[in-house]
């Protein structure tokens, strides 16, 4: 049987940022991937937004790894000549119900240690953004845009360099917990077995599976997962606005956001869809509850305008109705499984914070 020191089970953001920390602090890690290539999961169906870190309750881990790792992120970026945008955004009220909330997520951000956010005046919003209707907004100068494909290879090619392997078409079945380390079971056009010292689950939708599937975890450390499919629908021509456009925030998500890609294209998402598998097609007919959402904001916009784009899944680990989760870095300390690191509901912010959650792991991984 091979031996290696440190398994990363899945090759999105998360798991590729933590393949490049173990491999500059000096381990041997390898990627275990069951598709094709990086990132072909949550990874690649977002919005691309590097996130400031406002919405997310005080020092959770949501807020402390999104604040510092956007920070790590702009920086990583501009070394690195990741495309990447620092456009802010705007979060609009458009009711005087709305209005009053508005003070209470600044205070939030500001709790959370989100820099320069300022309460603007109607006529200050649309001043910036001629086409918007609103009775106030808040302005995030500190959120941005990132090319996500990028950014991965980056993360990729750091991995590698300094001694990582990064293998596809290898999907990790299951293993068990022994004396000598955890095997996985890996399967692929050449199954085998690997034995190693560390294994870090950043399986993204599918980590709870695969936990289960490790003899010698216990069930009641692993929860259930829930799925959020969120809707995307493109805009024909270029986008009106400079900067992205939130509305206020709804239960389950942030609403139906304008955002835009470093190429100027404008997107429509995402929405809120409970559902019970991985299904990533987008509903042409959904779009009438986009066209209601986007005109409280854009009134200008134009029927016909929408079209289907793509879908993302949130890897819930609460039901819908439950109140919002918070990331899981599970490790040995937790559930008594020697060598083994979970992630669970690495949703968004997940990208902007995966170097800070890759720092993390390390830190818990030296435990």
């Amino acid at each position: 049987m091979e031996e290696v020191d440190c398994i990363v089970v899945g090759a999105g953001v998360v798991g590729l940022a933590v393949a490049r920390a173990m491999a500059t602090a000096g381990r041997e890690a390898i990627v275990l991937e069951a598709a094709e290539g990086i990132g072909t999961g949550t990874s690649s169906r977002n919005s691309e937004v590097i996130h400031a870190g406002i919405y997310y309750p005080a020092n959770s881990l949501m807020a402390r790894f999104c604040v510092a790792g956007r920070r790590q992120l702009y920086a990583y970026c501009a070394e690195n000549g990741v495309p990447h945008r620092n456009c802010g955004k705007l979060i609009v009220a458009t009711s005087r119900q709305e209005d009053a909330m508005l003070a209470g997520i600044k205070q939030r951000a500001e709790a959370n240690g989100v820099e320069g956010m300022r309460v603007l005046t109607a006529a200050g919003a649309m001043a910036l953004e001629p086409n918007l209707a609103c009775t106030s907004a808040l302005l995030s100068p500190a959120t941005g845009i990132i090319d996500s494909h990028a950014y991965m290879l980056a993360l990729q090619a750091d991995a590698e360099a300094a001694g990582s392997v990064t293998v596809f078409f290898s999907p990790v079945l299951g293993g068990r917990v022994t004396g000598r380390g955890i095997e996985a079971d890996v399967g692929g056009a050449d199954p085998m077995t690997l034995r190693c010292r560390l294994l870090i689950n950043a399986a993204g939708l599918h980590a709870p599976g695969l936990a289960r599937r490790f003899g010698g975890m216990p069930d009641e450390h692993v929860p259930k997962a829930y799925y959020a499919k969120g809707n995307y629908f493109t805009l024909a021509g270029r986008s009106p606005f400079s900067r992205l456009i939130y509305p206020v925030p709804v239960a389950g998500g942030l609403g139906v956001h304008l955002t835009i890609d470093l190429g100027g294209q404008a997107r429509f998402g995402p929405d809120v869809e409970w559902i019970d598998g991985i299904d990533y097609t987008v509903d042409p007919s959904r779009s009438a509850g986009f066209y209601a959402a986007v005109r409280t904001y854009w009134p200008g916009l134009k029927d016909g305008a929408l079209q289907p784009g793509y879908a993302g899944i949130r890897p819930k680990i609460v039901p819908k109705g439950a109140p919002g989760q918070d990331f899981v870095v599970q490790g040995p300390q937790a559930h008594g499984v020697s060598g083994l690191i979970n992630l669970f509901g690495i949703e968004s912010p997940g990208l902007t914070a995966s170097l800070a959650i890759a720092d993390h792991v390390l830190a818990v991984s030296r435990v």
